[in-house]
C-alpha cells in the first residue's frame, strides 16, 4: 500500500509546476544590433526561438539576477489602439541601455511586433514572471525514502 501511495505521489510530482507573479507596466521596442548583451555577451545561443527576448529596466534588472528570467505579457493599451490580441513569452537577455529606461520592458522588434501593430509605440502591458520548477529531484528523494522505510 505504501508503495502505491508513493507511486501516485511521484506521478503527480513528476509534472512541472508553474508559479507566477504579475504586474502592470510599459513596453517599448529596440532593434539590432542586439549583441553584446549584459547577460551573455556575444553568444548567439542566448536568443530564444523567434527572437522573443527583452531588456529590462533597473527595477527588474536586480543586479543581473534577471538574466534568463521568463515573462508572459500582453498589450493592454496605447495611443492609436496598437494592441494585437496576443500573449507572448519572452526571456531576459539584457539590461536597458538607456538611463533612465523609457519602459519596464524593452522588447526585441520581433517580440514587439507580435503584440503591437505600431512598431515605435510605447504601450501599456500586463506581464508575469513565470518559473518552471522541475519536481524530478523530489521524486527521486521520495522513492529512496519509501524504500528506506
Amino acid at each position: 500500500m505504501k508503495l502505491l501511495v508513493v507511486t501516485i505521489v511521484l506521478g503527480v510530482l513528476y509534472k512541472e509546476l508553474t508559479a507566477v507573479l504579475g504586474d502592470i507596466g510599459t513596453a517599448t521596442s529596440y532593434g539590432p544590433p542586439y549583441i553584446p548583451t549584459k547577460c551573455y555577451g556575444r553568444s548567439q545561443e542566448q536568443f530564444p526561438p523567434a527572437n522573443m527576448f527583452v531588456a529590462v529596466s533597473d527595477g527588474l534588472w536586480d543586479n543581473g539576477a534577471a538574466c534568463g528570467r521568463k515573462y508572459r505579457l500582453k498589450c493592454l493599451s496605447g495611443n492609436n489602439k496598437p494592441c494585437k490580441d496576443q500573449t507572448i513569452d519572452v526571456q531576459v537577455v539584457d539590461a536597458c541601455s538607456k538611463n533612465p529606461c523609457q519602459s519596464n520592458l524593452v522588447l526585441s522588434k520581433d517580440a514587439f511586433a507580435a503584440i503591437s501593430r505600431i512598431p515605435d509605440a510605447k504601450i501599456n502591458i500586463e506581464y508575469i514572471q513565470y518559473v518552471v520548477f522541475s519536481m524530478k529531484f523530489l521524486c527521486v528523494h521520495a522513492c529512496f525514502s519509501a524504500y528506506d522505510a
